[in-house]
């Protein structure tokens, strides 16, 4: 099953992927990830995307469909994988059908992970990174034993700039403005299936199994 994972950022859809990772074996597939392994492995796509990350612009969606293409070629693809941060616009989404058209194959279903505003906001907010381990805690949800120290290498947490209310807001606002067009271009092709991403992780990856059955 060809799957694409829509939802705004602290909506957990990257959790509930490797999740599935975990006990299906599909593989969850980031084009930021792929972004930095074709740059760091010098490929033609790769090179070509730096070029325009370097000069501080977006990756055009001919680049990102080209690393996905080639990706879903790999062996660990042919039965199936999770697309999680892509499609964000209508473009790209036409693109990757396109393509998947090509190859004989097609988008199958398409999950919204439905998380109210305001939760997001507390969700991400909240969290605390470590600039040295990379470990991650919440003042609500995962405190650490000492405040404001990690647990795992003793340095202190600090609230990433994207993780502060204003920059949230922008990042939100973002997401609507691209997500909307999605959402209604997915249901019109029956593939949409939204689920209350606001409830505690085991009852989402519960409706997230109902949604992909």
């Amino acid at each position: 099953m060809i799957m694409i994972f829509l939802g705004p950022p602290g909506s957990g859809k990257g959790t509930q992927a490797k999740r599935l990772v975990g006990e299906r074996g599909w593989p969850q597939l980031s084009t930021g990830d792929m972004l930095r392994s074709a740059i760091s492995n010098g490929t033609s796509l790769g090179l070509e995307a730096k070029s325009f990350m370097d000069k501080g612009q977006l990756v055009p969606d001919s680049v990102v469909i080209g690393l996905i293409s080639e990706r879903i070629e790999s062996g660990d693809c042919q039965s199936g994988f999770m697309l999680d941060g892509f499609p964000r616009t209508i473009p790209q989404a036409e693109a990757l059908d396109k393509m998947l058209l090509e190859q004989g194959r097609k988008v199958e279903r398409v999950v919204l992970f439905d998380v109210k505003d305001n939760e997001l906001v507390r969700r991400l907010s909240g969290r605390r990174t470590c600039l040295k381990c990379g470990s991650m805690y919440h003042v609500e949800f995962t405190r650490p034993s000492r405040d404001g120290i990690c647990d795992k290498c003793g340095e202190m947490l600090v609230q990433r700039d994207d993780d502060k209310t204003a920059v949230i807001s922008k990042r939100l606002e973002v997401y609507h403005q691209q997500t909307a067009p999605l959402v209604g271009y997915y249901r019109k092709q029956g593939k949409l299936r939204e689920l209350d991403a606001s409830v505690q992780p085991d009852t989402v990856y519960e409706s997230l199994i109902k949604a992909l059955s």
